[in-house]
């Protein structure tokens, strides 16, 4: 009876050993295994291969606050049904510049939503000219997503956004303004709404994101030299730093009064007083709730601007930003956007292109156009994208189209800017020293 209990005991031993093993709770690579074969009832025999040798991971690395949850729905449903690749998206809110230390240290993403034309010349993306994508694309956009120097395209955008001036209908037409196409028409509006609607911010800025700053440097200041000069000569102009059509650093030029006149604002209490602390989420509901009567934004905005209060669609103006140098004309954004690249160090690149074959099909697309509010750039999808397509319309007839910047050097982002204006606007600078210091930042970042 003894040996028989000693060998029943052994063979208990031994059994709760290989169960223990057969879990994989404490292994990588039981993890994986059971990621990569999630949703899947059966594997084929190449599939089980695959998964011996282990997964690919394939990152998605993006910036775009508006698209995180929809981004993470369509990688779960890839990952399900692409047993063996594992696509994971990292989201960053600085993310031009945290790019700029992934780059340096070694750690590149697989799939990247930031682009600088430096990191072009670089050679940091893969040429993506010969990929299908592009017979399903809107001519003017693949135009838009070439490069000045090679004609190559490095990335692919899939949808058209416009950026300009939101403001509420109902306060200007209880109050009687129209849309500004002068900077002195425009701040006389603010101080309408700031002396008549004590309760209303007249411009909500969100300045704790250093994008969004950024972004006014890109539509004002640097939109009065594409329009003075053109779309194909200013983009040679920002390539080449040439500063005798850029005039950073002049006093009375683009930049220099577009720092006098955001002071002007933040002193006379036209802004938000919190507009270093404010965040894009406080604008989107302070606009949302009419307890902002402007603010700035592209198309991307309009999303959370309709989940915070779905009645607002009618009360929502959209117009061109307005002119504020002598002899220059209300602007627009009209540009690509949604651009993807793969990079050119990446190790897993057929999967990168796979799994952006899976995010451009028409479905796909068509859901993203809808949750953007924006016009899809690929001729195979019909997306009701809607509530703003008149007056987008007349916004692009009344104001000169301008671009982003994507000629700024890579060592002087967009964020860099952004910070810039956040110290303008504590004090740090006045106008002629702003000035001076973003062109010695640009001049810096270029070398």
């Amino acid at each position: 009876m003894k040996k028989v209990l000693a060998i029943m005991i052994c063979l208990a031993l031994l059994a709760a050993l290989v169960l223990s093993g057969c879990t994989g709770k404490d292994t990588t690579a039981g993890k994986e295994t059971m990621e990569a074969t999630s949703g899947n009832t059966s594997q084929t025999t190449q599939k089980v291969e695959e998964t011996k040798k282990g997964n690919i991971h394939v990152s998605f690395f993006t910036g775009k606050t508006e698209t995180i949850d929809f981004i993470n729905e369509v990688i779960n449903k890839f990952n399900e049904q692409n047993a063996g690749i594992i696509v994971a998206q990292e989201f960053q809110k600085e993310a031009s510049n945290v790019i700029r230390v992934k780059f340096a240290s070694g750690d590149v993403p697989d799939i990247i939503t930031t682009y600088e034309q430096e990191y072009v010349d670089q050679g940091k993306y893969l040429d993506l000219s010969g990929e299908a994508w592009w017979s399903r694309l809107i001519p003017s956009m693949k135009d838009s997503c070439s490069d000045l120097k090679s004609g190559k395209q490095y990335r692919i955008c899939t949808n058209m956004t416009m950026a300009g001036i939101f403001y509420n209908k109902s306060i200007f037409n209880e109050l009687g303004l129209k849309e500004a196409a002068t900077w002195e028409e425009f701040k006389n509006n603010l101080k309408t709404i700031k002396e008549k609607k004590p309760g209303v911010t007249p411009w909500f800025v969100p300045g704790k994101e250093a994008w969004s700053l950024g972004h006014l440097i890109e539509f004002l200041p640097h939109g009065v030299i594409k329009q003075k000069y053109g779309v194909l000569e200013a983009k040679k102009a920002f390539l080449a730093n040439d500063q005798s059509k850029l005039d950073f650093g002049t006093v009375g030029g683009s930049m220099e009064t577009f720092a006098k006149k955001m002071l002007e604002l933040k002193n006379e209490g036209l802004i938000n007083s919190d507009v270093i602390t404010a965040t894009y989420d406080n604008h989107v509901q302070e606009f949302a709730t009419g307890k902002a009567a402007i603010i700035s934004q592209g198309m991307w905005v309009l999303s959370g601007l309709l989940a915070a209060n779905a009645d607002l669609a009618k009360d929502i103006g959209f117009s061109p930003y307005p002119a504020y140098l002598d002899g220059t004309k209300p602007v627009v954004l009209s540009a690509e956007d949604s651009g993807y690249s793969i990079t050119a160090e990446s190790q897993n690149q057929a999967e990168a292109r796979k799994f952006l074959d899976y995010l451009f099909n028409a479905e796909n697309q068509k859901n993203y156009s809808e949750l953007l509010k924006s016009p899809c750039a690929f001729t195979d999808v019909d997306a009701n994208w809607g509530v703003l397509k008149d007056e987008v319309n007349g916004a692009l007839a009344r104001g000169i189209n301008i671009g982003f910047t994507n000629e700024k050097p890579a060592g002087f982002s967009g964020d860099d800017a952004g910070r810039m204006v956040q110290e303008l606007l504590v004090g740090k600078y006045t106008s002629e020293e702003f000035a001076k210091a973003y062109k010695d930042a640009w001049d810096k970042g270029i070398k």
